[in-house]
């Protein structure tokens, strides 16, 4: 199996704080510049599994710098460059608490607490009849909380706004941008023959404005569903071919893992990562429509620092 990179301890020129998350670490620079590294790691249910999949970093990071590209004329957002494959260096912006999640369809979680009763999600009332994977008459938003660690909690626009997460013009703004955002995202994939059945954006303040920030439409943020076939299969009540995580999840339930305590997680294989591998790098073609350049895996971690100290040294220039 190639080298993967699960772990990062840099200590860059100016560097004033580190954060290492689920599947990024991020360094803060000068309290003004941020360095994201997008790592091997792979999480499902809140919980990082014990190994890296090859070169998931690179996709994750190449597939978010190619859409941060494309909508930056919907939306302001954090980047200035991407020196290295699993490498984005932007501003610092001040995170909102709060994850916008948007749906287009019916499916993973949504679909259970649906199956299970529910007929409310975040506030937003759900038709009576529905189907696994049926597409909403409009897509609908359903926040969560962003939690450091543990579960992220559904929440309602309402309760957002009541409790001071975020301010109500703030929030109107953030339900703007992600509309527009899945639109345009939409758009895209449609191009390509897929589907964009979810997702999630984070938002940031800096200088008093809104501003986007960390991936959007990665398969660790996203749901796509092939279009060819979509239709057949939703009639005949067929499981949907997907690009997303949520196959990981569906492979870690059917090996009886849903992140509760007590469970364990199943043994991965080699064989298993590397074809976890090779469904990350076929929606980095599909959803950009460019050929996968898998980056040299040897010294990946002087590799990455020698990047970002030379585009550090630029930007300070």
């Amino acid at each position: 199996m190639a080298t993967t990179l699960v772990k990062t301890d840099f200590n860059f020129p100016g560097q004033t704080a580190v954060y290492h998350g689920k599947v990024r670490d991020v360094y803060t620079i000068n309290d003004d510049i941020m360095v994201m590294i997008a790592t091997d790691r792979i999480s499902a249910f809140d919980v990082i599994l014990p190994k890296g999949i090859p070169y998931k970093g690179q996709v994750l990071n190449q597939i978010a710098g190619y859409f941060l590209d494309a909508t930056a004329d919907i939306v302001p957002n954090w980047k200035l460059a991407q020196p290295d494959p699993m490498v984005t260096v932007g501003y610092k912006c001040e995170g909102f608490r709060v994850e916008m999640i948007i749906r287009g369809y019916l499916t993973g979680s949504a679909w259970r607490e649906y199956q299970a009763g529910a007929r409310t999600l975040c506030g937003v009332a759900l038709p009576d009849g529905m189907k696994e994977n049926e597409r909403f008459p409009e897509p609908i938003i359903t926040p969560t909380t962003k939690a450091d660690a543990g579960h992220d909690e559904n929440i309602s626009r309402e309760e957002i706004i009541a409790q001071g997460l975020v301010s109500k013009e703030d929030y109107e703004t953030m339900e703007r941008y992600t509309r527009a955002l899945f639109k345009r995202g939409t758009e895209m994939a449609a191009d390509k023959g897929l589907i964009l059945v979810d997702t999630k954006y984070e938002f940031g303040k800096r200088d008093g404005k809104v501003v986007l920030i960390d991936e959007i439409h990665t398969p660790d943020s996203s749901r796509y569903f092939y279009a060819d076939g979509y239709m057949e299969r939703f009639e005949k009540g067929l499981p949907q071919r997907q690009l997303s995580k949520e196959f990981v999840r569906q492979w870690l339930i059917d090996n009886g893992f849903m992140g509760k305590e007590g469970q364990t997680v199943p043994e991965m294989t080699d064989q298993f990562c590397n074809e976890v591998s090779d469904r990350y790098i076929e929606l980095y073609e599909h959803v950009t429509g460019r050929k996968f350049e898998k980056a040299p895996e040897q010294n990946l971690e002087a590799r990455i620092e020698s990047n970002v100290l030379s585009c550090l040294d630029q930007l300070a220039r």
